[in-house]
């Protein structure tokens, strides 16, 4: 098995270096600073990762995030590059299904938002597939608070419904 999520953390980590802190990113609000602050609280600070999916619990992670950005840029890009041994998101099979996705789209989130960004990165077949996997496999999770239907479209014409239309809801959406 390929080690995607470790080649692409290796290949944000050398983007982020490059952008330098204060690129933007896709993720509303946020430049590089944040976003690598935000993966290392996802990777080295489970007691405050639960913030990000609970708004009870938002304010706490949002101060730890904070905390997290201010340190120095190259600290900071070098605890994305190499979390901490205990965490089970750098372990194998776990990393590679904790993380394909998510490295992947921070990535484009920082790649797309530089200025004169115009063409898509060619991902290699394989790759390509496991990311398939990884999104058409989570989808439900990733879009559960979706207000309409949506199918997800491979190019090769396979398909994910990986949320269904609600019956007081209006229409669907396919992504491909």
């Amino acid at each position: 098995m390929t080690a995607f999520a470790r080649i692409e953390r290796t290949a944000l980590c050398d983007t982020l270096l490059a952008v330098g802190p204060d690129a933007p990113t896709l993720c509303k609000g946020w430049r590089a600073r944040d976003l690598a602050a935000h993966l290392v609280l996802r990777e080295s600070r489970p007691d405050a990762a639960p913030g990000s999916v609970l708004p009870a619990l938002a304010g706490r992670t949002a101060r730890i995030q904070r905390s997290l950005a201010e340190l120095s840029w190259k600290s900071l890009v070098g605890r994305v590059q190499h979390p901490p041994f205990w965490t089970p998101l750098s372990w194998g099979p776990i990393e590679e299904a904790a993380n394909i996705a998510e490295h992947f789209v921070h990535h484009e989130d920082v790649l797309r938002a530089q200025p004169g960004w115009t063409t898509p990165r060619e991902v290699e077949p394989d790759y390509e597939e496991a990311l398939w996997k990884a999104v058409s496999s989570r989808g439900r999770l990733l879009f559960r608070r979706s207000p309409v239907g949506v199918t997800l479209v491979h190019d090769d014409g396979r398909t994910a419904v990986v949320r269904r239309p609600h019956a007081d809801a209006g229409g669907a959406v396919s992504l491909s």
